[in-house]
């Protein structure tokens, strides 16, 4: 790729970390709990992440739990020293998103956060997607002094959600950068480019991998009451990503 884009991919772990830099990938957003939409990562991880990618660019989330993105002091306590984490291991940037009650940006708790993280890259993730009213949220991002939005442009995909990227963008002028994820693959990231003008991306490019164990109990799952299925593992595929990349080359 020439440079006018840059691809970021949302890894589950070390293995997919490798993956995404062997496909091109300028940066990995690592994380864990991915059905959740993302947790923060061990810290043994990140460090392993760190190690693997060299020149790859790592992000890591901080997200302290799933669900919504009101956090408690204690929780906002250990966000802090999952940055301090990050910033440890060597992460160039660190990924968050704090909201108030009413659905707005809780400029508090989120400057906090930023003050922390002062000298990385910092991503306001898809808790950008729950606002009330994005484009005020977007201003108030702006004046936090965060790198770039990660949005599916308040729907469930980004290709559906193009409308409001777009005007986000326009908004934006240059301001920060507006980064289209979630549902983002070969067959619509050059859709999804050519009609918001959005130059980052964010997708993950997972398929099954099958166990490679030869005895399994059929009658026991660690999911306890939720259906998990411990004989595949999801990882990202080193052709899904240079699909998408050529997609975008080819514009």
């Amino acid at each position: 790729m020439d440079g006018q884009f840059k691809i970021e991919i949302c890894a589950n772990s070390v293995a997919s970390c490798i993956n995404a830099r062997a496909a091109g990938a300028h940066r990995v957003e690592l994380c864990a709990g991915i059905p959740e939409g993302g947790t923060t990562p061990s810290y043994g991880t990140m460090l392993k992440a760190r190690r693997c990618l060299e020149d790859t660019g790592l992000h890591v989330i901080i997200r302290p739990r799933g669900g919504d993105f009101l956090y408690s002091e204690d929780e906002l306590e250990q966000m802090l020293l999952d940055i301090e984490s990050a910033r440890r291991i060597g992460a160039d940037g660190v990924v968050f998103g704090c909201l108030t009650a009413e659905g707005d940006i809780d400029m508090d708790a989120n400057m906090r956060l930023c003050d922390a993280s002062k000298g990385m890259s910092i991503t306001f993730h898809r808790a950008f997607d729950m606002c009330r009213d994005p484009k005020q949220a977007l201003e108030q991002i702006i004046a936090l002094g965060c790198d770039r939005i990660l949005t599916s442009g308040g729907q469930p995909t980004a290709e559906k959600g193009i409308p409001l990227i777009g005007q986000l963008i326009s908004q934006a002028q240059g301001r920060i950068i507006i980064m289209p994820g979630c549902g983002v693959n070969a067959g619509n990231i050059a859709r999804i480019a050519r009609e918001t003008a959005a130059r980052e991306f964010h997708f993950s490019a997972r398929t099954s991998v099958e166990s490679r164990m030869t005895y399994r109990n059929p009658a026991v799952s660690m999911g306890s009451t939720v259906c998990i299925d411990e004989y595949k593992t999801d990882i990202t595929d080193i052709g899904l990503v240079k699909s998408a990349i050529k997609a975008l080359e080819n514009l």
